[in-house]
């Protein structure tokens, strides 16, 4: 019997979604009003969500003090109240569009997730905008 637990979060985080090697009337195009060139900033409420069989031993998928810390950890220090583009090294590289960023945080937790379980990350950028990510 699988079943999945999931721990609300929250972060605050300011991105400017653009490509370098494109004009800007081209990152005007595409991007709109994300293309601020001052940035701009979004309340990003964050689902993750881990399944499997429950622990015999404890009735537990997973501990959510456990998940809760780990988002802590692996998320909310490393993305709140910061410059995506300009402070977090995950988007050096990488236009932080809400898709990216879900990609980003779910790689962040796999690796400290069991093997045999499933991990998704549903990331509101506002509330009727969110993506969704299981890897």
């Amino acid at each position: 019997m699988k079943v999945k637990v999931s721990r609300k979060a929250h972060f605050n985080a300011a991105h400017r979604l653009y490509r370098p090697d494109w004009d800007d009337q081209k990152n005007d195009e595409v991007f709109g009003k994300c293309n601020n060139p001052h940035y701009h900033g979004h309340n990003y409420e964050l689902v993750v969500s881990v399944s499997g069989e429950i622990d015999k031993a404890t009735g537990f998928v997973m501990d959510l003090k456990v998940l809760k810390d780990l988002i802590r950890e692996q998320v909310e220090d490393a993305l709140d109240h910061k410059n995506l583009n300009l402070q977090v090294p995950d988007f050096k590289n990488l236009n932080p569009t809400a898709e990216n960023i879900a990609v980003v945080i779910w790689n962040r937790l796999r690796p400290h997730i069991a093997k045999d379980k499933g991990l998704e990350v549903v990331l509101y950028e506002t509330p009727r905008n969110f993506v969704t990510y299981s890897g």
